[in-house]
């Protein structure tokens, strides 16, 4: 008879942990719901081939997913050739709205930069978006030279 008892409360024990846990998972649940959320529509913009002190200027859209009002905090880019421009005020719930990135192109070569976005968003509080491209050095174009009729012939 003590066997049987042990497996009964064995039994009881696990079965009153499982539904602690089940309790907990479910609790967890119902407070990720709540609160702001932001959802990029791209996290990498490619530029391709740019030119030598061209545009380098792109735009990162993003909504507020969540229930309550969203807050960026300052984003923070890997490098001083890259600044973003971010909303100041809070994000509604269900609005729009953009991340202006610039990336300074007087530099020839490729690159690959990325600009980390921090907000008071319960699940995807620290969001890192890249940029990439070449920007193109300058191309040597020469002239023909056009010969002169009226140069002395040479013998």
């Amino acid at each position: 008879m003590t066997k049987m008892k042990k497996l009964i409360f064995a039994m009881s024990l696990f079965l009153s942990t499982s539904v602690a846990v089940f309790a907990q998972e479910i609790k967890t649940v119902e407070t990720s719901a709540n609160g702001p959320e932001i959802s990029f529509s791209e996290l990498v913009h490619d530029y391709g081939n740019v030119k030598l002190n061209g545009d380098g200027t792109c735009e990162f859209e993003f909504t507020n997913t969540g229930n309550e009002p969203l807050i960026l905090s300052r984003p923070k880019s890997s490098c001083g050739c890259t600044v973003p421009t971010w909303p100041n005020q809070p994000i509604l719930p269900g609005e729009k709205e953009k991340i202006k990135v610039t990336y300074n192109t007087a530099k020839a070569g490729a690159f690959n930069k990325t600009v980390t976005v921090t907000s008071n968003a319960k699940v995807n509080s620290n969001v890192v978006l890249r940029i990439k491209g070449t920007v193109l050095a300058p191309t040597d174009e020469t002239l023909p030279i056009k010969k002169n009729d009226l140069a002395p012939a040479t013998k």
